[in-house]
């Protein structure tokens, strides 16, 4: 299964290069197949790519649902052996 995580770019770079924030974390991705993709906006990322500009109502709405899924997760499978 593929997933694209949302998130917002807080800075592009020379090239086709941008920080982006993904639910906290920061990482260098590819704007390579988004060339119009603007520092504020936000974007699908998957594998380092930037894939999908979207609006700020999808990104909300996909980054609610990638945290119940999490919930669910951890209601739902038992913790590790070992863990505390």
């Amino acid at each position: 299964m593929c997933l694209a995580v949302p998130g917002r770019i807080t800075a592009v770079h020379e090239g086709d290069r941008a920080d982006v924030d993904m639910l906290g974390a920061r990482r260098e991705v590819s704007l390579r197949l988004v060339p119009e993709a603007r520092e504020g906006d936000y974007v699908l990322v998957h594998a380092g790519f930037g894939i999908q500009v979207i609006d700020e109502r999808e990104a909300a709405e996909t980054i609610r649902l990638l945290q119940e899924m999490d919930e669910l997760l951890d209601d739902e499978l038992p913790a590790p052996e070992g863990a505390a």
